[in-house]
């Protein structure tokens, strides 16, 4: 694995999964070749997750993007090869035990549900049910002016301590 290499050999990755999609191919096995699905996985990336990003592209205008896929899995990456020690998470989140949609802290709707949610992506630890940076997730942080990799950031930052990202989050909204 080329550390070095990392940004472009992602983009190369990310174009193959939304190509295949394009041609009509469906789910992680027939969008992520078998050699793409362990360059992923030494990088503590899923197929699902290049999956997820193919079938946005198609479905919701080519968002989130290939800038915007690389920034998110950048850190996902950095976490698993520095956090976890390259090696990758067992556990995975219940998405039944997820706050629902409509739920808010100070009063800040979707923000309960997107924080478990990031917590998971950053550990490896999202079900293929759940997609950080979906559309939900998207509309969220154009409402409240946040990139999705700075806040997947930012968690890892305050990992422990959500009280700290949403005061965050409460301060980034004031902003706008």
């Amino acid at each position: 694995m080329s550390h070095y290499a990392f940004v472009p050999d992602f983009l190369a990755v990310y174009e193959r999964a939304v190509a295949a999609f394009g041609q009509g191919k469906r789910g992680p096995d027939q969008v992520v070749s078998p050699a793409d699905t362990a360059w992923l996985a030494a990088n503590g990336i899923a197929a699902q997750h290049l999956y997820d990003y193919a079938e946005d592209h198609y479905g919701y205008g080519g968002e989130p993007g290939p800038a915007q896929a690389l920034a998110i899995e950048s850190i996902r990456r950095d976490y698993f090869l520095n956090a976890q020690g390259g090696v990758a998470s067992a556990v995975r989140l219940d998405d039944s035990t997820m706050p629902t949609k409509a739920d808010a802290v100070r009063g800040i709707a979707w923000l309960p549900r997107l924080l478990p949610k990031a917590r998971a992506k950053l550990r490896g630890e999202l079900p293929p049910s759940l997609m950080y940076g979906c559309g939900g997730d998207r509309r969220f942080f154009k409402d409240h002016d946040i990139a999705p990799a700075e806040f997947l950031n930012l968690v890892w930052r305050h990992e422990g301590n959500p009280d700290a990202v949403v005061e965050w989050v409460v301060r980034r909204s004031a902003q706008r």
